[in-house]
């Protein structure tokens, strides 16, 4: 009897890579931009996870900081070079990744910018043709100076606030008074004033691959493939990963959270901690050649490896969530 037709799917940032392209975009080229994403991001985690805000995705962060790469002179060409340079691989990826290819299809789907993914593929050896990626052509977008000189107003105000503090109940009534308002304010500089500018367009127009989107890449790849949800592997790290590992568990395939943080950790159903990515060709040849079931019993002999359950998920989240910031630093490390 043939065997079925197992496909690898990873996010980038986190199992393959170190980087958190955007925020270092940001950082590196807005005045004050680390504080500035870091704030976004954790809007960006009250608009999926708690307002759960219409239409919007887990990784929007993505397009919520375009209108400021504009307002600071932001070319493709700037992104490109920037992300081409500063590469930062996880330990062994690049040889694990190769060994996976040789005995299944492998997938990379990413919230990345697609600049960062295709000079990632070329470090990596990897087909770009295997890859999904947020799409932004921000030459293509106008901005008028008035808008500009605003834009740069409204950076300044954003970078002065502090990060919001999601409460454990989820709830927008129990932040405090001061994350209410900053909520508040960030909507009305979001959707009533940036939106409506001329490049408010990207707001419109640009959809990062996160949260849903993810999802949706996964379903391509199995059409693809013609094979089944049962048959993915999905490997991710972050909120942008929840909806794949929603869809992927759903089917019967396996989610794999590595170097999670809590919203990872929360909804896969196996968790890894690891400085290198090697551990995951071990499960990548039991899932391809003997099933589930089969890296379940693998991951239960091994201390930085759980099989997740309501037992034990608290306790290896907060693990992995402190884990990951040895990996990948702590800047990048808490971002949701």
């Amino acid at each position: 009897m043939p065997l079925p037709k197992r496909v690898y799917v990873s996010d980038c940032e986190g199992p393959i890579s170190k980087n958190d392209n955007a925020f270092e975009l940001t950082s590196a080229h807005i005045p004050n931009g680390d504080k500035l994403f870091n704030v976004l991001s954790k809007y960006d985690d009250v608009q999926a996870d708690v307002v759960r805000r219409p239409d919007y995705n887990a990784g929007d962060t993505l397009k919520l900081v375009l209108p400021f790469f504009k307002a600071f002179d932001m070319t493709e060409q700037k992104m490109r070079d920037f992300s081409a340079e500063g590469i930062l691989l996880v330990r062994d990826a690049k040889d694990t990744l190769k060994k996976i290819r040789d005995v299944m299809p492998t997938f990379i789907v990413s919230t990345s910018y697609q600049q960062y993914i295709s000079a990632l593929c070329d470090t990596i050896d990897f087909p770009f043709v295997n890859t999904y990626s947020t799409r932004v052509k921000i030459d293509d977008y106008e901005i008028t100076p008035d808008e500009k000189t605003r834009l740069q107003q409204l950076a300044k105000e954003i970078s002065q606030m502090p990060v919001m503090d999601i409460p454990q109940s989820n709830r927008l009534d129990d932040f405090s008074e001061t994350d209410r308002r900053n909520v508040k304010r960030l909507d009305d500089m979001i959707w009533e004033e940036i939106y409506k500018m001329e490049i408010g367009r990207t707001l419109q127009e640009v959809k990062p691959v996160g949260g849903h989107e993810k999802a949706k890449a996964v379903k391509d790849i199995v059409k693809r493939l013609d094979t089944s949800l049962s048959d993915v592997m999905y490997v991710g790290d972050s909120i942008t990963d929840e909806e794949a590992f929603k869809l992927v568990k759903e089917g019967g395939g396996l989610a794999v959270s590595f170097n999670g943080n809590s919203y990872a950790v929360n909804a896969a159903e196996i968790g890894i901690m690891s400085p290198s990515v090697s551990p995951m060709l071990n499960i990548a040849h039991r899932f391809r050649y003997y099933g589930k079931e089969s890296v379940k019993d693998y991951v239960n002999a091994w201390a930085s490896m759980q099989v997740l359950t309501d037992a034990n998920r608290e306790r290896f989240s907060k693990d992995s969530s402190t884990f990951r910031k040895t990996v990948r630093g702590e800047a990048i490390g808490k971002l949701g």
